[in-house]
């Protein structure tokens, strides 16, 4: 079972997916799991592997999209008696299980590299290539001549503004695009960066040549809202002159952007249907993704094991309370 986890950790890693590794690293009997137990929790909240009873799953799954969400580890303590465990750097959590005994579980995520697109053969763009890998980032290219003119540090090169691996590559928050094309493709080039819905984008133009490229593309048709988010000039006002200076200007752009998203709090999307709470153990559960249901006086209850679900079934009335229907 470990070395298959671990195999589908490699692969995962391989194809740049997200997901946790999540162990067993310590229990008090008497638990089904047993330290080393180990499990894969996938983005689309996949689980492969073992961790413990049913009473687990929806816990981990809920605390893993939550580490992939801020990227940060954590040490889960699952116990009947949360008030003993209670302990600096752990969260503490009931354990609903009958075996009634505690498991700690760490969770480590596993991100891919931020992604840095870079659209343009100049010279701000080769140096922004070789500075962005010395940074950990995955570096893309495109240009039509990019394959014919290879730019050091790229891992990967796009001719077409259309190919579909470009956006397949990954979009969103972890996407960073810088389009330095110098008057050549520029239109293509904003708009194909457009697409990848990026959390960053700069261009590398002065503002008026920005201003008619702006005024170009509202008469193709492109909305205003995203223009009016593009960087320019891009990055920070350090006097840059050299393209390599330009290119540190920009990237300490980013990173003064990412890390002031990172220092948000991370609020976890709540699921199609919403949450609610087991009535018998306080759980949250996901209403859209329940295999526990129960339906009494005309309300819906939602439950994280079957267990929870036969106690209240056989006396409902000790568990009612105004905040156990979900509503």
């Amino acid at each position: 079972m470990r070395a298959e986890l671990l195999q589908l950790a490699a692969d995962l890693a391989s194809r740049r997916q997200p997901f946790v590794l999540a162990m067993v690293v310590r229990r008090q009997p008497y638990s089904s799991a047993h330290q080393g137990d180990m499990a894969v929790i996938t983005a689309d909240g996949g689980y492969h592997g073992w961790l413990g009873g049913n009473c687990t799953q929806p816990v981990v799954r809920r605390e893993a999209a939550r580490a992939l969400i801020d990227g940060q580890p954590r040490l889960l303590s699952l116990s009947p008696e949360p008030g003993a465990e209670d302990r600096p750097g752990v969260t503490v959590l009931p354990m609903v299980c009958q075996s009634g005994g505690t498991v700690d579980v760490y969770l480590e995520p596993f991100l891919p590299p931020p992604r840095l697109v870079l659209f343009g053969l100049s010279p701000v763009v080769r140096a922004l290539a070789q500075l962005g890998k010395g940074l950990g980032y995955s570096v893309d290219v495109v240009d039509p001549d990019a394959v014919a003119r290879p730019v050091p540090g790229a891992d990967r090169a796009f001719v077409d503004w259309g190919n579909p691996e470009l956006r397949d590559a990954g979009s969103g928050a972890r996407t960073l695009v810088v389009v330095a094309t110098m008057g050549e493709h520029d239109d293509e080039a904003v708009t194909t960066a457009l697409g990848l819905r990026p959390a960053y984008l700069g261009v590398v133009a002065s503002r008026t040549r920005f201003g008619q490229l702006r005024e170009a593309l509202l008469g193709r048709g492109v909305a205003a809202e995203p223009l009016d988010r593009i960087r320019n000039p891009a990055g920070l006002d350090i006097g840059a002159r050299l393209p390599e200076e330009v290119a540190l200007s920009i990237l300490a752009e980013i990173v003064q952007i990412s890390r002031a998203q990172v220092a948000e709090p991370a609020a976890l999307p709540a699921p199609e249907g919403g949450e609610a709470m087991d009535p018998v153990c306080g759980m949250t559960v996901a209403v859209a993704t329940a295999r526990h249901r129960a339906e009494h006086l005309g309300h819906p209850f939602f439950f994280c094991n079957p267990r929870c679900r036969e106690k209240f079934l056989a006396a409902p009335e000790r568990y009612l309370t105004p905040s156990a229907a979900a509503r």
